[in-house]
Protein backbone atom coordinates (compact mmCIF):
# COMPACT_ATOMS: atom_id res chain seq x y z
CA UNK A 1 0.00 0.00 0.00
CA UNK A 2 1.47 2.98 -1.14
CA UNK A 3 1.77 5.61 1.79
CA UNK A 4 1.86 9.48 0.74
CA UNK A 5 5.44 9.41 2.48
CA UNK A 6 6.77 7.59 0.01
CA UNK A 7 5.30 9.43 -3.30
CA UNK A 8 6.29 12.44 -1.71
CA UNK A 9 9.93 11.27 -1.85
CA UNK A 10 9.26 9.77 -5.09
CA UNK A 11 7.77 13.03 -6.39
CA UNK A 12 10.83 15.62 -5.24
CA UNK A 13 12.44 14.03 -8.05
CA UNK A 14 10.32 15.12 -10.81
CA UNK A 15 12.26 14.95 -14.38
CA UNK A 16 10.88 16.40 -18.09
CA UNK A 17 8.55 14.22 -19.95
CA UNK A 18 11.73 12.37 -21.98
CA UNK A 19 11.75 9.32 -20.87
CA UNK A 20 14.77 9.01 -17.91
CA UNK A 21 18.02 7.81 -20.27
CA UNK A 22 19.64 5.69 -17.18
CA UNK A 23 16.77 3.41 -17.31
CA UNK A 24 16.25 2.69 -20.77
CA UNK A 25 18.83 0.77 -21.61
CA UNK A 26 17.13 -1.75 -24.44
CA UNK A 27 16.44 -0.24 -27.81
CA UNK A 28 13.02 1.40 -28.01
CA UNK A 29 10.36 -0.33 -28.92
CA UNK A 30 8.03 0.11 -31.67
CA UNK A 31 4.87 -0.27 -29.49
CA UNK A 32 3.87 -0.36 -25.92
CA UNK A 33 1.24 -3.09 -25.67
CA UNK A 34 -1.86 -2.40 -23.00
CA UNK A 35 -3.71 -4.95 -21.52
CA UNK A 36 -7.13 -3.28 -20.09
CA UNK A 37 -10.79 -3.31 -20.05
CA UNK A 38 -12.38 -1.29 -22.65
CA UNK A 39 -13.24 1.28 -20.33
CA UNK A 40 -10.01 2.00 -19.80
CA UNK A 41 -9.73 2.82 -23.73
CA UNK A 42 -12.54 4.48 -23.50
CA UNK A 43 -11.68 7.06 -20.59
CA UNK A 44 -8.14 7.50 -21.78
CA UNK A 45 -9.05 8.36 -25.63
CA UNK A 46 -12.23 10.01 -25.84
CA UNK A 47 -13.39 12.90 -27.82
CA UNK A 48 -14.62 14.80 -24.51
CA UNK A 49 -11.26 14.98 -22.47
CA UNK A 50 -9.51 14.74 -25.29
CA UNK A 51 -6.65 11.44 -25.84
CA UNK A 52 -4.27 11.11 -23.02
CA UNK A 53 -1.75 9.15 -25.14
CA UNK A 54 -1.26 11.15 -28.16
CA UNK A 55 1.30 13.52 -26.83
CA UNK A 56 3.37 10.37 -25.11
CA UNK A 57 3.14 8.33 -28.39
CA UNK A 58 4.00 11.69 -30.79
CA UNK A 59 6.91 12.62 -28.73
CA UNK A 60 8.80 9.13 -28.10
CA UNK A 61 7.58 7.93 -31.87
CA UNK A 62 6.04 4.54 -29.98
CA UNK A 63 2.92 3.47 -30.88
CA UNK A 64 -0.10 1.87 -28.03
CA UNK A 65 -1.28 -1.91 -29.02
CA UNK A 66 -4.83 -2.47 -26.81
CA UNK A 67 -5.52 -5.90 -25.26
CA UNK A 68 -9.25 -5.18 -24.11
CA UNK A 69 -11.11 -7.49 -22.33
CA UNK A 70 -13.92 -8.45 -19.35
CA UNK A 71 -12.80 -8.47 -15.82
CA UNK A 72 -12.44 -11.96 -15.50
CA UNK A 73 -10.49 -12.90 -18.83
CA UNK A 74 -8.28 -9.77 -18.03
CA UNK A 75 -7.37 -10.87 -14.77
CA UNK A 76 -6.67 -14.12 -15.83
CA UNK A 77 -4.53 -13.50 -18.83
CA UNK A 78 -2.68 -10.99 -16.66
CA UNK A 79 -1.63 -13.43 -14.17
CA UNK A 80 -0.85 -15.95 -17.09
CA UNK A 81 1.27 -13.28 -18.54
CA UNK A 82 2.99 -12.12 -15.93
CA UNK A 83 3.91 -16.26 -15.09
CA UNK A 84 5.86 -16.57 -18.12
CA UNK A 85 9.33 -15.93 -18.48
CA UNK A 86 8.87 -13.15 -20.54
CA UNK A 87 5.25 -11.61 -21.79
CA UNK A 88 4.66 -8.76 -24.55
CA UNK A 89 2.31 -7.47 -22.60
CA UNK A 90 3.83 -4.09 -21.01
CA UNK A 91 1.23 -2.38 -18.71
CA UNK A 92 -1.61 -3.75 -17.05
CA UNK A 93 -4.57 -2.44 -15.37
CA UNK A 94 -5.40 -4.31 -12.12
CA UNK A 95 -8.80 -3.96 -9.92
CA UNK A 96 -8.14 -3.66 -6.35
CA UNK A 97 -10.31 -6.74 -5.29
CA UNK A 98 -7.24 -9.12 -7.21
CA UNK A 99 -4.38 -7.00 -6.30
CA UNK A 100 -3.69 -9.77 -2.98
CA UNK A 101 -0.33 -10.11 -1.79
CA UNK A 102 0.39 -13.34 -3.35
CA UNK A 103 -0.18 -11.68 -7.01
CA UNK A 104 2.59 -8.99 -6.11
CA UNK A 105 4.93 -12.03 -7.04
CA UNK A 106 4.09 -11.15 -10.32
CA UNK A 107 4.04 -7.84 -10.52
CA UNK A 108 6.80 -4.75 -10.74
CA UNK A 109 8.01 -3.23 -7.87
CA UNK A 110 7.90 0.08 -9.11
CA UNK A 111 9.60 2.38 -6.53
CA UNK A 112 13.21 2.14 -8.21
CA UNK A 113 11.49 3.79 -11.36
CA UNK A 114 9.40 6.53 -9.57
CA UNK A 115 12.74 7.41 -7.60
CA UNK A 116 14.14 7.91 -11.19
CA UNK A 117 11.05 9.33 -12.46
CA UNK A 118 8.72 10.18 -10.16
CA UNK A 119 5.22 11.13 -10.47
CA UNK A 120 3.67 14.62 -10.75
CA UNK A 121 2.80 15.91 -7.02
CA UNK A 122 2.03 12.51 -5.79
CA UNK A 123 0.36 13.67 -2.45
CA UNK A 124 -2.34 14.99 -4.96
CA UNK A 125 -3.99 11.23 -4.96
CA UNK A 126 -6.29 10.07 -2.56
CA UNK A 127 -4.44 8.34 0.42
CA UNK A 128 -7.06 5.36 0.57
CA UNK A 129 -6.06 4.17 -3.14
CA UNK A 130 -2.83 5.04 -2.96
CA UNK A 131 -2.43 2.66 0.15
CA UNK A 132 -4.25 -0.33 -1.12
CA UNK A 133 -1.34 -1.02 -3.68
CA UNK A 134 1.50 -1.07 -1.17
CA UNK A 135 2.13 -4.23 0.03
CA UNK A 136 5.72 -5.53 1.94
CA UNK A 137 6.76 -1.88 2.05
CA UNK A 138 6.77 -1.47 -2.05
CA UNK A 139 4.26 -0.26 -3.80
CA UNK A 140 2.93 -2.36 -6.86
CA UNK A 141 0.21 -0.11 -9.17
CA UNK A 142 -0.71 3.27 -9.44
CA UNK A 143 -4.33 3.99 -8.63
CA UNK A 144 -6.58 5.47 -12.31
CA UNK A 145 -10.38 5.04 -11.76
CA UNK A 146 -12.46 4.21 -8.86
CA UNK A 147 -16.04 4.00 -7.74
CA UNK A 148 -17.27 5.55 -4.70
CA UNK A 149 -19.92 5.11 -2.42
CA UNK A 150 -22.46 8.29 -1.80
CA UNK A 151 -25.62 8.61 -0.06
CA UNK A 152 -28.45 9.13 -2.50
CA UNK A 153 -31.97 10.28 -1.19
CA UNK A 154 -35.53 11.37 -2.77
CA UNK A 155 -35.96 14.45 -1.95
CA UNK A 156 -39.33 14.73 -3.22
CA UNK A 157 -39.94 12.10 -1.05
CA UNK A 158 -38.97 14.02 2.23
CA UNK A 159 -40.72 17.20 1.28
CA UNK A 160 -44.03 14.75 1.20
CA UNK A 161 -43.11 13.76 4.94
CA UNK A 162 -41.51 17.22 5.91
CA UNK A 163 -38.85 14.97 7.20
CA UNK A 164 -34.89 16.97 6.96
CA UNK A 165 -32.39 15.92 4.95
CA UNK A 166 -30.08 13.78 7.41
CA UNK A 167 -26.39 15.13 8.72
CA UNK A 168 -25.61 12.75 10.81
CA UNK A 169 -26.01 8.69 10.35
CA UNK A 170 -28.08 9.35 13.62
CA UNK A 171 -30.36 11.42 11.62
CA UNK A 172 -30.61 8.52 8.34
CA UNK A 173 -32.00 5.95 10.58
CA UNK A 174 -34.93 7.93 12.10
CA UNK A 175 -35.49 9.56 8.33
CA UNK A 176 -35.81 6.19 7.62
CA UNK A 177 -38.64 5.25 9.89
CA UNK A 178 -40.70 8.56 8.78
CA UNK A 179 -40.11 7.63 4.98
CA UNK A 180 -41.40 4.29 5.68
CA UNK A 181 -45.50 4.40 4.79
CA UNK A 182 -48.04 3.50 2.32
CA UNK A 183 -49.84 6.20 0.38
CA UNK A 184 -53.41 6.65 -0.72
CA UNK A 185 -53.29 4.51 -3.79
CA UNK A 186 -51.78 1.48 -1.55
CA UNK A 187 -48.12 1.24 -2.71
CA UNK A 188 -45.86 1.17 -0.39
CA UNK A 189 -42.94 3.11 0.04
CA UNK A 190 -39.69 1.93 1.69
CA UNK A 191 -37.38 4.56 3.90
CA UNK A 192 -34.34 2.44 3.17
CA UNK A 193 -32.73 0.12 1.30
CA UNK A 194 -29.45 -2.10 0.26
CA UNK A 195 -28.98 -5.44 -1.24
CA UNK A 196 -29.45 -8.23 1.06
CA UNK A 197 -27.31 -10.90 -0.60
CA UNK A 198 -24.55 -8.89 -0.53
CA UNK A 199 -21.69 -7.26 2.00
CA UNK A 200 -20.15 -3.79 0.89
CA UNK A 201 -23.00 -1.59 1.58
CA UNK A 202 -22.86 -3.30 5.65
CA UNK A 203 -19.24 -2.04 5.34
CA UNK A 204 -20.61 1.38 4.60
CA UNK A 205 -22.82 1.96 7.27
CA UNK A 206 -20.02 0.58 9.92
CA UNK A 207 -18.15 3.28 8.31
CA UNK A 208 -20.50 6.14 9.91
CA UNK A 209 -19.26 4.56 12.64
CA UNK A 210 -15.47 4.43 11.58
CA UNK A 211 -15.97 0.50 11.72
CA UNK A 212 -14.79 -2.19 9.58
CA UNK A 213 -15.25 -5.97 8.48
CA UNK A 214 -11.89 -6.88 7.84
CA UNK A 215 -9.12 -4.04 8.32
CA UNK A 216 -6.38 -2.99 6.05
CA UNK A 217 -3.50 -4.85 8.07
CA UNK A 218 -6.09 -8.02 8.14
CA UNK A 219 -7.46 -8.04 11.20
CA UNK A 220 -10.77 -8.17 12.33
CA UNK A 221 -13.62 -5.44 12.82
CA UNK A 222 -16.28 -7.29 12.38
CA UNK A 223 -17.17 -8.12 15.84
CA UNK A 224 -16.47 -4.35 16.88
CA UNK A 225 -18.83 -2.12 18.54
CA UNK A 226 -18.89 0.10 14.69
CA UNK A 227 -20.14 -3.12 13.00
CA UNK A 228 -22.43 -4.27 15.47
CA UNK A 229 -23.85 -1.14 15.58
CA UNK A 230 -24.46 -1.63 11.53
CA UNK A 231 -26.23 -4.73 11.44
CA UNK A 232 -27.99 -4.11 14.79
CA UNK A 233 -29.75 -0.97 12.77
CA UNK A 234 -30.19 -3.69 9.85
CA UNK A 235 -32.00 -5.65 12.04
CA UNK A 236 -34.53 -3.02 13.55
CA UNK A 237 -35.28 -1.69 10.18
CA UNK A 238 -36.86 -4.77 8.84
CA UNK A 239 -38.54 -6.09 12.18
CA UNK A 240 -39.97 -2.31 11.61
CA UNK A 241 -40.79 -2.56 8.39
CA UNK A 242 -38.53 0.04 6.89
CA UNK A 243 -36.80 -2.65 4.61
CA UNK A 244 -39.25 -5.39 2.84
CA UNK A 245 -39.86 -9.06 3.93
CA UNK A 246 -37.87 -10.51 1.37
CA UNK A 247 -34.85 -8.22 1.66
CA UNK A 248 -32.44 -11.12 1.61
CA UNK A 249 -33.52 -11.73 -1.86
CA UNK A 250 -32.81 -7.89 -2.80
CA UNK A 251 -29.81 -7.26 -5.71
CA UNK A 252 -28.68 -4.36 -6.66
CA UNK A 253 -30.24 -3.64 -9.73
CA UNK A 254 -33.60 -4.16 -8.12
CA UNK A 255 -32.29 -1.25 -5.74
CA UNK A 256 -31.82 0.72 -8.07
CA UNK A 257 -35.09 0.21 -9.75
CA UNK A 258 -36.81 0.78 -6.60
CA UNK A 259 -35.02 4.45 -6.14
CA UNK A 260 -36.02 5.03 -9.99
CA UNK A 261 -39.92 4.39 -9.26
CA UNK A 262 -39.76 6.08 -6.03
CA UNK A 263 -40.41 2.95 -4.05
CA UNK A 264 -37.24 3.57 -1.93
CA UNK A 265 -36.51 6.98 0.28
CA UNK A 266 -32.42 6.15 0.57
CA UNK A 267 -30.31 4.18 -0.55
CA UNK A 268 -25.97 3.72 -0.33
CA UNK A 269 -24.39 3.33 -3.41
CA UNK A 270 -21.70 4.41 -5.61
CA UNK A 271 -21.79 8.27 -6.74
CA UNK A 272 -22.35 7.72 -10.29
CA UNK A 273 -25.49 6.15 -9.63
CA UNK A 274 -27.15 9.77 -9.50
CA UNK A 275 -26.87 9.85 -13.37
CA UNK A 276 -29.15 6.49 -13.55
CA UNK A 277 -31.76 6.99 -10.79
CA UNK A 278 -32.10 11.08 -12.63
CA UNK A 279 -32.65 9.37 -16.40
CA UNK A 280 -35.58 11.24 -17.55
CA UNK A 281 -36.50 8.35 -19.92
CA UNK A 282 -36.60 5.82 -17.22
CA UNK A 283 -37.09 7.63 -13.80
CA UNK A 284 -39.85 8.42 -12.29
CA UNK A 285 -38.32 10.83 -10.51
CA UNK A 286 -35.60 12.95 -12.52
CA UNK A 287 -34.01 15.58 -10.68
CA UNK A 288 -35.54 14.35 -7.81
CA UNK A 289 -32.65 12.06 -6.41
CA UNK A 290 -29.86 13.49 -5.33
CA UNK A 291 -26.10 12.45 -3.88
CA UNK A 292 -24.29 13.97 -0.92
CA UNK A 293 -21.16 12.07 0.58
CA UNK A 294 -22.21 9.68 3.50
CA UNK A 295 -22.66 11.02 6.61
CA UNK A 296 -20.60 9.90 9.55
CA UNK A 297 -22.20 9.55 13.27
CA UNK A 298 -22.88 12.40 15.30
CA UNK A 299 -19.58 10.90 17.89
CA UNK A 300 -17.60 11.10 15.04
CA UNK A 301 -18.67 14.90 13.12
CA UNK A 302 -15.18 16.43 14.75
CA UNK A 303 -13.07 13.72 12.97
CA UNK A 304 -15.03 13.15 9.34
CA UNK A 305 -16.94 16.72 9.69
CA UNK A 306 -17.58 16.41 5.28
CA UNK A 307 -18.12 12.74 4.95
CA UNK A 308 -17.70 9.24 6.47
CA UNK A 309 -14.63 7.10 5.13
CA UNK A 310 -17.02 5.23 2.86
CA UNK A 311 -16.04 2.28 0.84
CA UNK A 312 -14.31 3.15 -3.03
CA UNK A 313 -13.34 0.31 -5.30
CA UNK A 314 -10.54 1.27 -8.08
CA UNK A 315 -8.64 0.10 -10.88
CA UNK A 316 -4.61 0.50 -10.80
CA UNK A 317 -1.71 0.59 -13.54
CA UNK A 318 0.96 -1.83 -13.19
CA UNK A 319 3.84 -3.72 -14.82
CA UNK A 320 4.31 -7.64 -15.52
CA UNK A 321 7.61 -8.92 -13.61
CA UNK A 322 8.01 -10.55 -17.06
CA UNK A 323 7.47 -7.45 -18.88
CA UNK A 324 10.32 -6.07 -21.41
CA UNK A 325 10.27 -2.12 -20.95
CA UNK A 326 9.69 -1.86 -17.92
CA UNK A 327 11.19 1.81 -18.24
CA UNK A 328 8.89 2.49 -21.14
CA UNK A 329 5.83 1.39 -19.67
CA UNK A 330 6.77 3.66 -16.38
CA UNK A 331 6.77 6.72 -18.51
CA UNK A 332 3.51 5.92 -20.16
CA UNK A 333 2.23 5.40 -16.57
CA UNK A 334 3.74 8.58 -15.42
CA UNK A 335 2.29 10.60 -18.47
CA UNK A 336 -1.44 9.15 -17.64
CA UNK A 337 -0.80 9.93 -14.29
CA UNK A 338 -0.46 13.48 -14.49
CA UNK A 339 -2.99 16.32 -13.77
CA UNK A 340 -3.68 17.42 -16.82
CA UNK A 341 -4.21 13.75 -18.12
CA UNK A 342 -6.29 12.64 -15.05
CA UNK A 343 -8.36 15.76 -16.20
CA UNK A 344 -8.84 14.84 -19.46
CA UNK A 345 -9.69 10.84 -18.60
CA UNK A 346 -12.50 12.62 -16.26
CA UNK A 347 -13.79 14.52 -18.87
CA UNK A 348 -14.51 11.17 -21.19
CA UNK A 349 -15.56 9.94 -17.97
CA UNK A 350 -13.15 7.93 -15.91
CA UNK A 351 -13.19 8.26 -11.76
CA UNK A 352 -10.54 10.72 -10.98
CA UNK A 353 -7.62 9.67 -8.67
CA UNK A 354 -6.76 13.21 -7.83
CA UNK A 355 -7.92 16.00 -5.68
CA UNK A 356 -7.01 18.42 -8.37
CA UNK A 357 -9.46 17.22 -11.20
CA UNK A 358 -12.27 18.03 -8.75
CA UNK A 359 -11.17 21.57 -9.13
CA UNK A 360 -11.12 21.94 -12.53
CA UNK A 361 -13.83 24.12 -13.35
CA UNK A 362 -14.83 22.00 -16.42
CA UNK A 363 -15.22 18.84 -14.78
CA UNK A 364 -17.22 20.10 -11.58
CA UNK A 365 -19.26 22.15 -13.90
CA UNK A 366 -20.26 18.61 -15.46
CA UNK A 367 -20.54 16.72 -12.17
CA UNK A 368 -22.86 18.08 -9.55
CA UNK A 369 -21.66 15.75 -6.82
CA UNK A 370 -18.18 16.66 -7.57
CA UNK A 371 -17.17 18.22 -3.97
CA UNK A 372 -18.76 15.64 -2.31
CA UNK A 373 -17.16 12.94 -3.98
CA UNK A 374 -13.63 15.04 -3.13
CA UNK A 375 -14.52 14.81 0.18
CA UNK A 376 -15.55 11.03 0.58
CA UNK A 377 -12.28 10.28 -1.20
CA UNK A 378 -10.15 11.84 1.68
CA UNK A 379 -11.00 9.41 3.93
CA UNK A 380 -12.19 6.59 1.72
CA UNK A 381 -10.75 3.06 1.85
CA UNK A 382 -11.71 -0.18 -0.02
CA UNK A 383 -14.26 -2.11 1.72
CA UNK A 384 -11.30 -5.21 2.48
CA UNK A 385 -8.32 -5.97 1.60
CA UNK A 386 -7.69 -7.93 -1.33
CA UNK A 387 -6.70 -11.83 -0.39
CA UNK A 388 -7.25 -15.18 -1.62
CA UNK A 389 -10.17 -15.96 0.69
CA UNK A 390 -11.86 -12.76 -0.02
CA UNK A 391 -15.23 -14.22 -1.80
CA UNK A 392 -14.98 -17.14 0.76
CA UNK A 393 -15.36 -15.05 3.77
CA UNK A 394 -17.65 -12.37 2.33
CA UNK A 395 -20.13 -15.56 1.63
CA UNK A 396 -19.65 -16.41 5.66
CA UNK A 397 -20.20 -12.42 6.86
CA UNK A 398 -23.24 -12.77 4.42
CA UNK A 399 -24.78 -16.16 5.86
CA UNK A 400 -24.50 -14.99 9.23
CA UNK A 401 -25.67 -10.99 8.57
CA UNK A 402 -28.93 -12.69 7.09
CA UNK A 403 -29.19 -14.72 10.38
CA UNK A 404 -29.11 -11.49 12.35
CA UNK A 405 -31.32 -9.48 10.25
CA UNK A 406 -34.11 -12.13 10.26
CA UNK A 407 -33.82 -12.20 13.65
CA UNK A 408 -32.63 -16.17 13.41
CA UNK A 409 -28.99 -15.41 15.52
CA UNK A 410 -28.74 -12.35 18.07
CA UNK A 411 -26.37 -9.81 16.40
CA UNK A 412 -23.29 -9.82 18.53
CA UNK A 413 -23.13 -14.09 18.43
CA UNK A 414 -24.04 -13.92 14.42
CA UNK A 415 -20.47 -10.94 14.17
CA UNK A 416 -18.68 -13.33 16.59
CA UNK A 417 -19.52 -16.28 14.29
CA UNK A 418 -18.13 -14.23 11.84
CA UNK A 419 -15.17 -13.47 13.32
CA UNK A 420 -14.06 -17.30 14.07
CA UNK A 421 -14.94 -18.71 10.78
CA UNK A 422 -13.09 -15.69 8.57
CA UNK A 423 -10.18 -15.48 11.09
CA UNK A 424 -8.39 -18.81 9.52
CA UNK A 425 -9.58 -17.77 6.11
CA UNK A 426 -7.16 -14.56 6.81
CA UNK A 427 -3.09 -14.55 5.05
Amino acid sequence: MLNRRTLLQAGTALTSLALPAAGWSQAKPDKLTILCHRVHRSVLTGDKGGDATAEWTRRHGIGIEWITLDTGPLHERLFRESSLSSTSVDLAFLLNTRATPNVTNLLEPLDGLMKADGLEDPADMFPGLVAAMRFGGKTYAVPHRHATTGFHYNEAIFKEKGVPIPRTFEDVIEAARKLTFTRADGSQVFGFLIEGDNYPNVIDMARAYDGDFITGDYKLGVNEPAMLRAVQTLRDFYAAGVMPRNWTAIKGEEVNTWMQSGRVAMTITSFGRTQFYNDKEKSRHPGDIKVMALPASRDLKAKFPQAAPAKTEFWAMCIPKSARNKPVAWSLIKELSSKSNTVKAALNGNGPVRASAYKDAGFAARMPYAAAEAATLKVARVPIPAFDNAAKAGDIFVEELQAAVLGRKGVALAMDDVARRVKPLLP
